[in-house]
């Protein structure tokens, strides 16, 4: 019987990804990240975890190398997580999710955040998933392929 592949084996990225970051807790943390909160005591604030859980999850986004710790930028003793560019390079996801949760899982008149670019203060633009050619691609219009990175 052939032994089943881990998630983080997978050849599917998106099977990488979820191994990684698709817990909830990490995806939290992460979009509070996007919303400048750095310090620990911030994040359990606003997300209401437990201290054991929240170490937990910092310190696997840091070992992964989407947060790293530095120094306060205030000048105290305390550390700050913070974004690197491989953190940074999550806000799409983040911003899909919270597109596909505003479309679907609020009812009519029902409150909820909406994402404002800060330059024009107005709602960001839907992500679509285009072709290099500009065109709009839906599930049908795609397949996979498996290659070797680099090649």
């Amino acid at each position: 019987m052939a032994r089943q592949q881990t998630l983080a084996q997978s050849e599917c990225p998106v099977a990488r990804t979820l191994e990684a970051i698709g817990d909830r807790w990490a995806l939290m943390i992460i979009r509070d990240a996007f919303d400048d909160v750095r310090r620990f005591s911030e994040f359990q604030k606003r997300l209401g975890l437990a201290k054991n859980i929240l170490t937990v999850k910092l310190k696997m986004l840091v070992e992964l190398g989407v947060l790293q710790i530095q120094p306060a930028s205030d000048g105290s003793a305390y550390k700050e997580y913070v974004l690197t560019d491989m953190g940074r390079a999550v806000f799409p996801i983040v911003v899909s999710l919270r597109q596909w949760g505003e479309r679907f899982l609020f009812a009519e008149g029902e409150e909820h955040s909406i994402l404002l670019d800060n330059e024009r203060a107005e709602p960001v633009e839907t992500i679509v998933v285009r072709s290099r050619a500009g065109a709009v691609l839906s599930p049908e219009d795609c397949h996979r392929q498996v290659v070797r990175r680099g090649q």
